[in-house]
């Protein structure tokens, strides 16, 4: 309604628009004032924070995770999360393993100035997946049933242990650590690398070695054997070399002769040597690689020769030569690191004996200040440590021997023999009981402590 000066009246609604709190109080009009006051202060607290609500702390105001919906759905993720740890542990290797430790140090052992008058047996334990004896940072390694063991030299007590629910492969020693290779999957493919003061973990990888193997050592690196395949490592377990038929190659044609079968591998040198057996060709083949080439998977090739028969024998590698047996013609050969051949020399062993093919792959083999000495069955020869050469051959014997209190000595039937390392002569002999067996023999020494590794089983003699 108008006035009739044609102003709105004072008491006609205006048809401006209003602010929000505006329309509410005309939207309760027929409310007591007090009514259009809370209705106002409510449609605030809606839509705009007073100045004292943004003065409350954060956690006065309402989680969003606290309704009943949203507290089942954390409760059901924590589950899932620790359901699935559980899972992960019981599948996985942590669970499938066991470490204990030592902090306690290897006894002090002193080395006698002489090989004793007798030795008898102080202790022994099963010890079936280490080819040789195995003795490092003051203790004695063994290994059988998937654990390998740190003994105390002088009672055999077990200072710490390695365990796997895994088959024992093989044990050996390189760079002053133990290493420890378990079968997994299809192969020989799980190394363990552990300090043998402590028995604590350094290092571990997975491979693709084959199963049976053995490690081969020189200075810087470690090589599995294997009939179609061989790798080899570094000390931080690195491969730096591959050769044979690579499972599942990256770059295809990168190996040399991939339908090869080898036979026996040695090493030396920064240098990995191994007899092929080609298809095609009418001897064997020794063929030498650089242990670390500039790329893994492809071999870089210092020489290859083709030999007169297909029974050889890779006997042993230098920093500057290796020796191969030739059965057929009892003749050890002797090559350079330039591929040339520099001597041929004859050898006192049969041909049968000659041309047995050791187990897997690894002639039987000693090293000492002078010679490498070679066990080929029933014999051990002396051959020089510099060019390789024949020196002295020893019959009767059951293994190539070590040095003990500063003298060489071989196992013999019945006990050991003291040889002169000049000659070959027999200084003395001491006694030994084997209690019946008759096997191949490996020696190593623990300081006063002589070990024996009679097949599967491992014996301390003092």
């Amino acid at each position: 309604m108008t006035t009739p000066s044609g102003r709105p009246s004072e008491h006609s609604p205006e048809t401006t628009a209003h602010p929000p709190e505006t329309e509410d109080v005309l939207a309760t009009a027929g409310a007591s004032p007090g009514d259009r006051e809370r209705s106002v202060v409510t449609h605030r607290a809606t839509d705009s924070p007073s100045d004292d609500e943004r003065r409350l702390p954060r956690s006065s105001r309402r989680s969003p995770w606290n309704r009943r919906r949203d507290r089942i759905v954390a409760v059901a993720l924590t589950v899932f999360c620790v359901a699935a740890g559980v899972m992960v542990w019981l599948l996985g290797d942590s669970h499938a393993t066991s470490l204990h430790t030592t902090s306690v140090a290897p006894p002090r052992l002193a080395t006698p100035e002489s090989v004793p008058g007798s030795l008898a047996e102080r202790w022994s334990a099963p010890s079936e997946a280490a080819p040789v004896p195995v003795a490092e940072g003051g203790f004695v390694v063994t290994a059988s049933h998937g654990t390998v063991a740190g003994r105390d030299p002088l009672t055999g007590a077990i200072r710490w242990s390695y365990e796997r629910d895994l088959e024992l492969c093989t044990v050996g020693t390189a760079w002053s650590k133990v290493l420890a290779v378990y079968r997994k999957d299809a192969g020989c493919s799980e190394v363990t690398q552990l300090d043998p003061t402590t028995g604590r973990r350094t290092a571990q990888r997975n491979g693709d070695a084959e199963s049976p193997t053995r490690l081969v050592v020189d200075e810087a690196h470690v090589t599995t054997t294997g009939t179609r395949l061989i790798n080899t490592w570094r000390s931080d377990l690195v491969k730096t070399l591959e050769y044979g038929q690579v499972p599942a190659p990256v770059n295809p044609e990168r190996q040399p002769r991939p339908g090869c079968r080898y036979s026996t591998v040695a090493a030396g040198g920064d240098k990995v040597g191994v007899i092929e057996h080609c298809p095609r060709e009418t001897g064997a083949r020794l063929t030498v690689l650089k242990a670390a080439g500039a790329e893994a998977d492809e071999p870089e090739q210092v020489f290859s020769a083709l030999l007169p028969e297909m029974t050889a024998q890779l006997v042993a590698m230098s920093d500057t030569h290796v020796a191969v047996a030739l059965p057929g013609r009892r003749q050890l050969f002797v090559w350079d690191d330039n591929g040339t051949q520099v001597g041929t020399y004859g050898l006192v062993p049969g041909t049968d004996e000659l041309a047995a093919v050791p187990e897997p792959g690894v002639v039987s083999t000693a090293v000492s200040r002078e010679h490498v000495y070679w066990f080929t069955g029933s014999h051990t020869v002396a051959l020089s440590r510099d060019g390789l050469r024949p020196r002295w051959t020893v019959e009767g014997t059951l293994g190539p021997g070590t040095v003990f209190a500063g003298e060489y000595v071989v196992p013999m039937a019945g006990g050991i023999a003291v040889l002169d390392e000049r000659t070959g002569a027999t200084t003395r002999t001491v006694a030994v009981d084997r209690h019946g067996y008759r096997g191949p023999v490996e020696l190593e020494t623990a300081g006063p402590v002589l070990l024996e590794q009679r097949g599967r089983t491992l014996v301390a003699l003092r």
